[in-house]
């Protein structure tokens, strides 16, 4: 989501799965939108959208590259020859190391990239994106400063500027750990809905955030980001530590009214 550096600028989004959409529904009030996807919906040119050919997603101002993080090559194949000088392509991947350096390697070196992450996705966007975080991280060229610029002023989300290594060093512990921790928690259903705590609640609310997000975007987080394995090892080798450390200092009954009370001071005051 990205900010035009002509008055009305011409946007080519290609790729129109969930966050596509998202995309779409707040940039097309301000510029001229185009879109290509096999499943592109009949009906996108009533809201707004034009229906383009990949040559034709490729010659516009700016190039959003909104597929997975797996198919970034095969799209910038296919756009590579039709992209015009000065154009800015931007990808939206939930990982950053590896699309920067593809980009880096694959597209024409005259035009500009700008490595950006919605923190967000479709189900935490639903009501509006305003007061939401984005991720831009210039990669080529200086136009990822107006992109910024336009998110904040324009779509009003919080900007972080950051690097990809910056930027897939923290998400293995704000993405890799969120994801890991709802997939198993669906895993454990049916959950307990009726007599729940406020924690619990929030808990069941950050997966449900995630729970319909797209299995490439799971293995995108957990297996394209370089960083996500240690901290997944280490996660689980704390989980194992605490297992072994509840299975080993078990209380016995005739230790409890000793133990108990030293342990719990303000309860049994």
């Amino acid at each position: 989501m990205l900010a035009p550096n002509t008055t009305n600028p011409s946007v080519g989004l290609m790729g129109f799965g969930a966050f596509g959409r998202l995309i779409a529904r707040h940039l097309k009030p301000h510029c001229r939108l185009l879109a290509f996807d096999p499943a592109l919906p009949a009906d996108a040119a009533s809201g707004g959208i034009i229906a383009a050919n990949p040559a034709e997603i490729a010659a516009c101002d700016i190039v959003i590259l909104a597929v997975p993080v797996s198919a970034l090559s095969e799209a910038i194949a296919t756009l590579r020859t039709h992209l015009r000088a000065g154009a800015i392509v931007v990808d939206v991947g939930s990982v950053k190391i590896g699309p920067a350096a593809t980009m880096l390697a694959e597209l024409p070196d005259d035009v500009e990239i700008v490595g950006t992450h919605p923190l967000f996705g479709p189900q935490s966007g639903r009501d509006g994106i305003a007061g939401l975080k984005i991720a831009i991280c210039p990669i080529r060229g200086r136009s990822a400063w107006r992109i910024a610029a336009f998110l904040r002023r324009v779509l009003h989300l919080k900007v972080v500027m950051t690097t990809p290594e910056a930027h897939d060093r923290e998400a293995a512990l704000v993405q890799g750990l969120t994801h890991l921790i709802a997939k198993i928690l669906v895993r454990m259903e049916p959950l307990p809905r009726r007599m729940t705590t406020a924690s619990f609640d929030l808990l069941m609310r950050a997966t449900e955030m995630v729970r319909h997000d797209s299995p490439a975007v799971f293995m995108a987080i957990e297996q394209a980001n370089p960083h996500a394995r240690p901290v997944r090892d280490r996660f689980f080798a704390l989980a194992e530590e605490m297992r072994e450390h509840l299975d080993r200092d078990r209380l016995v009954p005739d230790e409890v009214d000793r133990k108990v009370p030293a342990l719990l001071p303000e309860a049994v005051s």
